[in-house]
């Protein structure tokens, strides 16, 4: 039965059995709406605790329309839960009715004993010298030596009101149900991903490892493997995706398992266990995660296959089915079917996450997920909190270029963060809706976005056979519209070429061949100082990365974007950027200074370049070449004029 107080729209909120999503030390909003009958005013708090752990008391302050409004900050990962409790503010209601009869000229005696009371009930839990407190003020309300005034002083003194209303009435104490909440680390959500393929490096014994400090030197916090399994034999594919292997062709990485081995086996080409270890040691040193991309799936020569053919899909004439996604054909893989009868279901559930249990063994503590839209939600529910029971620091990409409903319930079911449509957004339109959606939107709390300008298998837009300007525009663009971005080994060098006019892929993917690249030799398109810059900047400016303060502002043309990130007060900044390269721009864009908590009048200065420039409330000139000159990085002052 619902109590004498209504708690209705708490927020966070989950699902039954789900969790919502935190960031250790970063606080998190925390609301609901409270009422009960009658006039009586209604108070609300919040409580936080990790599961079984002491309770956290957070105050949260009444808005208009019974909104109660507050933040939570949560010191340690692993799962917790909120709770809100509300209840009737019997003082606060009262001091607000004597008021009132004093006003209208009415007899308060009776006034005075009821609050006399209600400060004896105060009293009787109060501690201390705040219980004294309380009980002089209710001695002074039943003092007939006393004027009215000096009672009503008394009873409406502001630290005896502090003092009553820290202590929660029970009469109707009402608590709403436990909301889960999952607090992960910060790279969870903020982060910036650097992949390359190690066998191009000569594998983990040869320049994989001496490869980490270019990759630390620029910037990045998590260097990204491709599977580093082996690599079936059978329908092996050859360079440009051939059908037929050479000799020398290594194969995707993709299709995992052979004679040596599955997902818990080590390519030997790219070295020992030792040699892995040697290199998650050195990438720890640099502080560098190091993921690893789980992509659950087996080439024909998986062991797999053998061992258990029940957990594979077969066709009528008994062969089993190979993956497909029209129009691209994966002859060297067979996907998994992860809905087999029962007992076969639990046991290819418990192998698969024995897989990841495996490699967090070997110190891998973040996974990036091979299209988990094609395997049952309920499995990764399950295997999400399987892993996360012994291993809460567990972070989990998904890499999930799918329709928005699946993408969003991948992240209700646990997903850290996610690939997006940002490769596909290339308008200054497209990307500020889209940027708009994602701060603002339904699933702005658990959708955790994830910005790439290329992967393996896509080139597309203007990129294909780009200048470096456009290479440089696009991992702006990147790295400072989303907490998290990812850039593939090549992409500082503006490698271009794509397969075809009708095939967004990369020409002579890496997916296929081993790619030998000199980089004591980088060519003059090189813009690992350009990234470099910007990672600097996420770091040196973590409002850049605060997607939930995000404010887009009008530009007088189309093809520049301008946003801000932070709230009032030193840590606002704003960025303005072209979306389109190698054409100069003259417009204006729209600033209201009061949103900074500035005049109409202040300094802006360009972390880019240095330059300071006055600007004021209104429009403002804005001038880029293309080429060197794409954007405008601003933190803004007070001017000194």
């Amino acid at each position: 039965m619902t109590g004498r107080v209504v708690i209705r729209d708490v927020v966070p909120s989950a699902a039954a059995g789900r969790s919502a999503p935190a960031i250790i030390d970063r606080a998190v909003p925390v609301s609901a709406v409270a009422f009960r009958d009658g006039h009586g005013i209604v108070r609300a708090r919040a409580r936080v605790r990790s599961i079984g752990g002491e309770w956290t008391m957070v105050p949260l302050r009444s808005t208009i329309d019974d909104g109660h409004v507050g933040s939570a900050t949560f010191t340690h990962i692993g799962p917790h839960e909120l709770v809100i409790d509300a209840w009737t503010d019997r003082y606060s209601s009262w001091c607000r009715d004597l008021r009132t009869w004093i006003a209208a000229g009415e007899p308060v005696e009776a006034e005075f004993e009821m609050g006399a009371r209600l400060l004896d009930d105060a009293a009787r839990v109060a501690t201390g010298a705040e219980r004294e407190r309380v009980r002089d003020a209710a001695d002074a309300l039943r003092s007939g030596r006393c004027t009215d005034t000096v009672r009503t002083n008394a009873a409406l003194d502001d630290a005896v009101g502090e003092i009553v209303r820290r202590l929660v009435d029970p009469s109707d104490l009402t608590s709403s149900p436990p909301v889960l909440i999952r607090v992960e680390r910060e790279r969870a959500a903020i982060g910036a991903w650097y992949e390359f393929f190690p066998r191009s490096e000569g594998g983990f014994a040869g320049g994989a490892i001496e490869r980490l400090d270019a990759i630390a030197a620029m910037g990045f916090d998590v260097v990204y493997l491709p599977p580093v399994h082996p690599i079936g034999i059978t329908h092996r594919k050859g360079r440009h995706n051939s059908l037929t292997a050479g000799p020398d062709d290594p194969g995707s990485p993709w299709g995992i398992g052979s004679v040596d081995g599955g997902h818990c086996a080590l390519d030997s080409s790219l070295g020992t266990w030792a040699d892995f270890e040697r290199f998650v040691a050195r990438a720890v040193e640099l502080d560098l995660d190091v993921a690893l991309d789980v992509a659950l799936q087996c080439s024909p020569d998986h062991p797999w296959l053998g061992e258990h053919p029940e957990w594979f899909a077969h066709r009528p004439d008994g062969s089993i089915r190979y993956a497909e996604n029209p129009p691209k054909k994966y002859q060297d893989i067979h996907p998994i079917e992860f809905w087999p009868d029962t007992p076969h279901r639990a046991q290819l559930w418990d192998a698969c996450r024995d897989i990841f249990e495996f490699w967090i063994g070997k110190g891998v503590r973040i996974f990036r997920v091979d299209n988990p839209h094609t395997k049952p939600l309920a499995f990764w529910e399950w295997v999400i909190a399987e892993i996360r029971v012994g291993h809460p620091d567990v972070v989990l990409l998904s890499e999930a270029f799918t329709r928005p409903a699946l993408m969003h319930e991948l992240a209700e079911v646990g997903f850290s963060q996610s690939y997006t449509y940002f490769t596909w957004r290339h308008t200054a339109d497209e990307l500020g809706t889209y940027v708009d959606e994602l701060a603002y939107g339904p699933h702005a709390d658990t959708f955790r976005p994830n910005f790439w300008p290329t992967t393996p298998d896509i080139l597309i837009g203007a990129l294909r056979n780009g200048t470096p300007a456009t290479f440089r525009m696009r991992a702006l663009l990147a790295s400072l519209l989303s907490p998290s971005w990812g850039m593939i080994a090549g992409y500082e060098w503006c490698e271009n070429t794509p397969a075809s006019p009708d095939n967004e892929e990369y020409f002579d993917s890496e997916k296929y061949r081993i790619v030998s690249r000199d980089w004591s030799a980088p060519p003059t398109s090189d813009i690992s100082a350009w990234v470099t810059t910007l990672n600097r900047l996420r770091r040196e400016i973590p409002s850049l990365c605060d997607l939930a303060s995000h404010r887009r502002w009008p530009s007088a043309d189309g093809r520049v974007l301008a946003w801000s990130r932070g709230r009032h007060g030193g840590d606002a900044v704003l960025v303005v950027a072209a979306t389109e390269s190698d054409v100069e721009i003259e417009t204006s864009v729209e600033i209201d200074g009061s949103a900074f908590g500035l005049g109409d009048h202040f300094d802006v200065t360009d972390h880019l370049t240095g330059e300071t420039w006055h600007w004021s409330s209104g429009s403002n000139y804005v001038r880029f070449d293309g080429i060197d000159r794409i954007a405008h990085v601003l933190t803004l002052s007070p001017t000194d004029s």
